[in-house]
């Protein structure tokens, strides 16, 4: 069965997350333990989890490099979300991540022509990036 627009986004985002966060020989550094890891290794861990709000699934603001164990069962167990919280406000401001936290619920109507932009955008943004990192 095709992927969704939705999840072809998802998928396309996580991707631009690693990516973007790479130095140039490819290495990012997770938020959640500082653990280095190539960009191809790592996920594209939501800060505000996806299943829980469509209005933060595909901003890029919400979505960073982690490894995999900090983005699987380090998030399920406090440790890593404790630190990928205190890494949000260090980079955004206090102010902000209060912000995504009062925001989480709020609900974003997308419709497939939405979708379909937001693909084109991310995929272009992974084609750049792509160049720079070879």
């Amino acid at each position: 069965m095709p992927k969704t627009l939705r999840a072809q986004c998802l998928e396309a985002i996580q991707k631009l997350a690693r990516m973007k966060g790479a130095d140039d020989d490819g290495f990012c550094t997770c938020v959640s333990c500082r653990k280095k890891v190539h960009w191809k290794e790592c996920d594209g861990g939501h800060f505000i989890p996806k299943g829980s709000s469509s209005y933060w699934s595909l901003e890029e603001c919400n979505v960073w490099p982690q490894c995999k164990g900090c983005n699987g069962f380090g998030m399920r167990y406090g440790s890593a979300e404790s630190e990928y919280t205190l890494w949000m406000i260090d980079y955004f401001g206090r102010d902000f991540v209060d912000q995504m936290h009062r925001d989480k619920r709020k609900v974003k109507k997308m419709y497939a022509a939405d979708y379909r932009d937001l693909l084109a955008y991310f995929k272009e943004q992974i084609k750049e990036q792509k160049e720079r990192l070879g």
